[in-house]
């Protein structure tokens, strides 16, 4: 029974997390630097200016698309 439950729990966090996730469709300067926990001169050192990273600027502002940006960055710390 308990086995059940955990399933079920595990199950609903799991959807949640999609639902949260797919809130975004772009990110800001401000949420990439909370999302990598990085400061914005480590992410202008690290990885901002390679090739493979995603991102639009608009006007005098940064966008990044979410999806795209976040498998760049799983791939980014793997090569790390």
């Amino acid at each position: 029974m308990k086995r059940k439950r955990k399933k079920i729990i595990l199950k609903k966090i799991s959807e949640l997390v999609k639902v949260v996730d797919a809130e975004y469709v772009f990110w800001d300067t401000n949420e990439l630097k909370k999302k990598t926990c990085m400061s914005w001169n480590t992410i202008l050192g690290t990885f901002f200016y390679d090739p493979r990273f995603p991102k639009r600027k608009i006007g005098g502002k940064w966008y990044y698309p979410a999806r795209e940006t976040r498998t760049f960055l799983e791939q980014w710390i793997l090569e790390q």
